[in-house]
């Protein structure tokens, strides 16, 4: 968490009354336990979670066995060239460090041969079938589940806001599902309100554990997005010009499916 940021963040986003999630509400037809995914408004894209790999590359060893030998008091010698402190250090949402570079789905579905996302599924541990579940290798930083990193947080922030009419000053609400507050109230909906000039602020708010909003929405309601708890992707539905931006932005990795429009 960034400390300098935090205390704008609380004093910018106060809480909002829980009934601005009924109109999400009725248009995902959802509870919002995982957050509200909503339809095309009229368009809607996808934008898919980082992942990160390390300059060694994937390595033959997985996370899970790389994790096991560490705790048995193993080092640097695990992995010639790997010290178990690039795996292990770094705060929630960053870069674990220098040695860590981006690796886009689209190349790492070139490697493996699978799809980006297979055909009638959504972007979860389920992606990339090839590896084995709990054989991701520990070079390869799977992408976070139910929140964006920052990198990708900022610069959505920075989408919408081009293509939000009021700009930087366009008002905001905020929701964060029951899961994200440890599952202690299912009946009083968390709800922020703010404005986009703040939203980067967001993922460094005090209350909030570096967990980006289930839902961020334009008080106008043309636009909003969700990222749902078990999903590794945020899907981002709004006007054609924006999803365009979200599928051509060269930082940002999106795509538009087809059987989850």
């Amino acid at each position: 968490m960034n400390e300098t940021s935090a205390a704008p963040a609380a004093a910018r986003w106060p809480p909002a009354a829980a009934g601005e999630t009924d109109w999400l509400r009725e248009l995902a037809d959802d509870d919002g336990l995982t957050g509200f995914m909503p339809p095309a408004l009229p368009d809607a894209a996808w934008v898919l979670h980082s992942m990160y790999e390390h300059e060694l590359g994937p390595t033959d060893m997985s996370y899970v066995a790389y994790e096991r030998a560490v705790l048995m008091g193993g080092g640097p010698e695990i992995i010639p060239g790997l010290d178990p402190a690039d795996v292990f250090t770094g705060m929630v949402g960053e870069l674990r460090g220098p040695r860590w570079r981006r690796l886009r789905w689209a190349e790492l579905a070139r490697r493996t041969g699978d799809s980006v996302v297979p055909e009638g599924r959504l972007p979860c541990h389920t992606s990339f079938p090839s590896i084995k579940p709990g054989g991701w290798p520990v070079g390869i930083q799977a992408p976070s589940e139910g929140r964006l990193d920052r990198t990708d947080w900022n610069r959505l922030v920075d989408i919408l806001t081009e293509h939000s009419p009021q700009g930087a000053e366009t008002l905001c609400l905020a929701y964060y599902n029951p899961l994200l507050q440890r599952a202690e109230d299912f009946d009083n909906l968390h709800v922020r309100t703010g404005t986009l000039a703040d939203a980067k602020a967001l993922y460094d708010h005090p209350e909030e554990d570096c967990w980006t909003p289930s839902n961020l929405w334009a008080q106008d309601r043309s636009w909003v997005l969700c990222t749902d708890y078990d999903l590794w992707a945020t899907k981002v539905a709004g006007p054609a010009p924006l999803v365009e931006a979200l599928l051509d932005d060269t930082e940002i990795e999106a795509l538009r499916l087809p059987w989850a429009p």
